[in-house]
């Protein structure tokens, strides 16, 4: 008694009398009643079921008559059908079926007829009868105590006053398909009966005035097993859904005990007289005498009983609350249907008990906490009521949270905590995470930062925080846990914790993590940094991808170089060949394709021009086609260890490198850059063979008269002088303006000149005209050669001027003798084809005959010999140059007096190009 009167009592339930449905007769609304007398009934498919009223119903026009069942649908529109001639005693509708089990009376005495009725058949507007046997266990007619169908419609129990069951076993709505038998014989009077299906086993609880058993129907013979000594009076076992694992119900004047089929389960100690018992959606109704009432039977449930006040209990067994409790005036029974409970009173009357949301209910209980919030319990069974109602995440989180603020107030900062940590994911963290900075509770706040974490729901803030929390409290083990989780668990910001690692000195897990996550990075900064082991850090950088490699060693490699050079211009060379991945990385792993360019990384060797050679000679011998810029740095290179080498022997063979690295054709697209090295390092042969290469032959003399070797200044003349000719006359120049005695070379560019006619005799005597040592014994042979080679040249003009005077007077000559005589053709043979010549023929003055065919064939023109026509289109071409010409002059001349801008005049034909100089070979250059 003590147990019960501590669970609290709250009004989950709304009462309300059933009212009648609008009909064309009035409006409705008014109070539903059924006529007095009921006493059984029933409720399934959507349907209330009521058998055996004893008076006119709902003011029916026709007459009256014992053993009708109603059927009572929502709408509350009842309709009825004869089943029994005089009553009816027990009614059982199935949940999942169509099928309604009757039992009831066609005559007067003992005679129990059992009527199976299919509602959804019809038979002359009635329910089908499918099935008509009599209930009588043996030979002996008994009263019909209790009835029960399994939903499967393969059984059926019938309990007897006699204390007999009868146990149908098959298709229940056939008499061919089904086998009635004698389950027990007993003493005392079967008060429930109740099919209990797990599985593939099927049980059969019976209860009695004073006892409780278990049939086990899908074992041959049925085996029995009594579980309890006492039993309990009519309608007073149930049996509960799966949230009390289907367990058979039976409740006694003093508790209510809960039976597995193999023994007794839990009890609960409900005093007082119990009438009614049901269960319904995880609750436990109870129907009870009120104690100031008198004392009835209890095995009457179906003897008219006298106008009594009847509690009505709602019991919540998980959560241990009374869900609803009120009083009724005579309840007949509590039917379930369409989501609610209906309650029927002796009177007819029928109430509503409608279940409350779930938000409603917690506001009741909240109502409660509010007032009494230092009972730590009403927290914990709003949480349980919760959950049984399934209440949503947003409800359940908010009770953590009044449940956590209530325990912290308290002080008790661990089980707030506890609760704080289950509102993670709707309870924004910040509020959590302000109350326990404020209170320095280091390790709670730790404890609710990594459920955070493993919920995936940190950002990095949160992580910092964590971080933070297990570096203060120096938690090691901690710290090593929460970081080395497998990948597919990393619930944190990785970047994050690196830097909150690194910054607090633990600088080995925040490689750690680096390394596992590629934050490679990360990873090179603090091994370079902070740990300064450069050797791991180099051997990291040779284990990644082609690019990240590429990319680590441009941010990397001049403190690489510094510090491990060697190493690291080993690194390089691979990068830049063949670079495939080190370590422990499965598979071949070379990047197909992929070579770095080896002129970015040059300035990676600052400070360190013998590892910057070592690697240049190597591209240069691995990878002819190296860029450019490694070729220009590695003669840069070459020239300055070959300036500052005091070594001869070693100098000459850096001489030797260098003059061979010019002479390897690498530089003609950067010819001016390669000159300028060598000039700037004064690699004289170098200068000089790019100068060569260049055909820059006058820097080439220029260079040997500045260091006055006159004999590499003639060489240099023999040697170019046919391409560039300007080269004898500046010899002759430099020669001339110097003051020592230079006879000898002057006379050989002199003989030079003259063989090529390069100057014209003039301008050689006034070139030597400055020179103070040059004697006319210099240039005598030159000048006597030169007058006699004139001398004879003018008489080979004279020549030829007589000639062409005698040629032009006999040309005269024959005009005039073919202007004035005839001209007689003797030729026998054609011109052309040189056979005899024949008529039709075509004459020419000129001499030469041809056939007419020929003629045709090969000539251009009517009027013109064919074989003179190539010589006269030759002439008549020169006089029309010279016409031109002279017509061209002419016309300069009137332009140029007549414009007002002169000097646009002779700029145009300039451009033209009329005063381009005509070069002939005996002019000089």
């Amino acid at each position: 008694m003590a147990a019960y009167l501590q669970w609290r009592r709250f009004l989950f339930f709304d009462r309300e009398a059933v009212k009648e449905p609008p009909g064309p007769d009035g409006p409705g609304g008014k109070p539903f009643a059924l006529p007095p007398g009921i006493a059984v009934c029933d409720s399934g498919r959507g349907s209330l079921v009521f058998g055996d009223p004893r008076h006119a119903l709902w003011s029916l026009t026709a007459p009256h008559m014992d053993g009708q069942i109603w059927l009572v649908p929502r709408s509350l529109r009842p309709s009825r059908f004869q089943a029994y001639k005089l009553r009816v005693t027990h009614l059982c509708q199935l949940k999942q079926h169509g099928i309604l089990v009757s039992v009831g009376e066609d005559e007067e005495g003992v005679n129990p007829l059992v009527k199976v009725w299919n509602l959804e058949k019809r038979d002359g507007g009635n329910p089908l009868c499918t099935r008509i046997f009599p209930a009588i266990p043996g030979n002996k007619p008994t009263v019909v105590s209790c009835l029960t169908v399994h939903e499967n419609l393969n059984f059926m129990a019938i309990g007897f006053a006699d204390g007999s069951v009868v146990l149908t076993k098959g298709d229940i709505t056939r008499d061919r398909h089904s086998k009635t038998q004698i389950l027990q014989e007993g003493s005392y009077p079967v008060t429930g009966l109740a099919f209990r299906q797990s599985g593939k086993s099927t049980h059969l609880f019976v209860a009695t005035t004073e006892n409780i058993q278990s049939y086990l129907l899908s074992v041959k013979d049925y085996p029995r097993l009594e579980l309890d000594t006492r039993g309990c009076g009519l309608r007073c076992s149930s049996l509960s859904d799966p949230s009390q694992d289907l367990q058979f119900i039976v409740a006694g004047n003093e508790c209510v005990y809960l039976y597995q089929p193999d023994e007794r389960g839990p009890c609960f100690a409900f005093e007082g007289q119990k009438l009614i018992v049901h269960w319904y959606r995880g609750y436990l109704i109870i129907v009870s005498k009120d104690r100031k009432s008198s004392p009835k039977s209890e095995f009457a449930g179906n003897e008219a009983q006298n106008s009594d006040k009847q509690v009505l209990n709602i019991y919540d067994l998980c959560n241990k609350f009374i869900a609803y409790s009120s009083v009724f005036d005579d309840v007949v029974d509590v039917l379930a249907e369409w989501g609610s409970l209906y309650v029927l009173t002796r009177d007819g009357k029928i109430h509503v008990l409608q279940e409350k949301d779930t938000q409603t209910k917690l506001e009741a209980c909240r109502s409660i906490l509010l007032l009494m919030l230092f009972r730590k319990n009403l927290f914990e069974m709003a949480i349980n009521l919760a959950k049984s109602h399934h209440l949503d995440s947003d409800g359940l989180s908010e009770i953590f949270r009044q449940y956590g603020d209530h325990l912290y107030n308290k002080g008790n900062h661990d089980g707030a905590i506890q609760q704080y940590i289950r509102t993670i994911g709707k309870l924004e963290p910040s509020y959590v995470i302000r109350k326990f900075l404020d209170a320095q509770r280091i390790h709670n706040l730790t404890a609710y930062l990594q459920t955070l974490h493993l919920q995936s729901l940190a950002n990095a803030d949160h992580t910092t925080l964590l971080l933070n929390c297990y570096t203060k409290l120096k938690d090691s083990s901690k710290l090593e846990e929460f970081i080395k989780t497998s990948e597919s668990e990393v619930r944190f910001d990785v970047e994050t914790a690196i830097k909150v690692l690194r910054q607090a000195g633990y600088y080995s897990h925040a490689v750690y993590l680096a390394e596992k996550h590629a934050h490679h990075e990360w990873y090179l900064k603090i091994q370079l940094e902070d740990i300064k082991n450069y050797q791991e850090a180099l051997r990291y950088i040779g284990k990644l991808p082609f690019d990240q490699a590429e990319s680590n060693m441009k941010r990397y490699g001049k403190i690489l170089m510094h510090h491990v050079p060697n190493e690291t211009t080993e690194l390089l060379k691979i990068l830049c060949t063949d670079y495939r991945l080190s370590g422990d990385n499965e598979g071949p792993g070379m990047l197909e394709g992929k070579k770095a360019n080896s002129e970015e990384f040059i300035p990676v060797f600052a400070n360190n021009s013998r590892e910057l050679k070592a690697f240049l000679e190597h591209m240069t011998e691995v990878q002819a086609d190296s860029p450019q810029g490694v070729y220009d740095t590695l003669l840069e290179l070459r020239l300055q260890n070959w300036a500052h080498e005091q070594d001869e022997q070693i100098k000459e063979k850096l001489h030797s490198e260098a003059l061979t690295l010019l002479k390897s054709g690498r530089f003609r697209t950067v010819f001016d850059k390669a000159l300028v090295l060598c000039q700037m390092h004064n690699f004289k042969d170098g200068v000089l063979y790019l100068y060569e290469q260049g055909k820059l032959f006058q820097q080439i003399m220029h260079y040997h008269m500045q260091n006055e070797q006159y004999k590499k200044v003639i060489e240099v003349c023999e040697l170019y002088g046919d391409q560039e000719a300007c080269l004898w006359e500046q010899a002759l120049g430099y020669f001339a303006r110097k003051e020592e005695d230079c006879k000898e070379y002057i006379a050989a560019v002199l003989k030079h000149i003259e063989n090529k006619n390069l100057m014209p005799p003039l301008l050689v005597v006034q070139t030597l005209a400055h020179n103070s040592t040059a004697t006319l014994s210099v240039i005598k042979d030159y000048l006597v050669n030169k007058l006699q080679k004139q001398s004879h040249q003018i008489e080979q003009d004279e020549q030829r001027i007589q000639k062409y005077r005698e040629e032009t007077t006999r040309i005269r000559q024959e005009i005039e003798e073919l202007k004035a005589s005839p001209k007689i053709f003797q030729k026998t043979k054609c011109s052309i084809c040189t056979s005899a010549l024949e008529l039709p023929s075509v004459h020419f003055l000129c001499g030469h005959s041809f056939h007419q065919h020929c003629f045709e064939s090969y000539s251009e023109s009517d009027s013109e010999c064919p074989t003179c026509m190539p010589e006269n289109r030759k002439v008549m071409d020169m006089i029309r140059a010279q016409e031109q010409k002279r017509d061209l002059h002419d016309q300069f001349q009137h332009q140029l007096k007549c414009s007002g801008d002169g000097f646009s005049v002779v700029a145009d034909y300039f451009g033209r190009g009329v005063f381009n100089k005509l070069t002939l070979l005996t002019d000089p250059p």
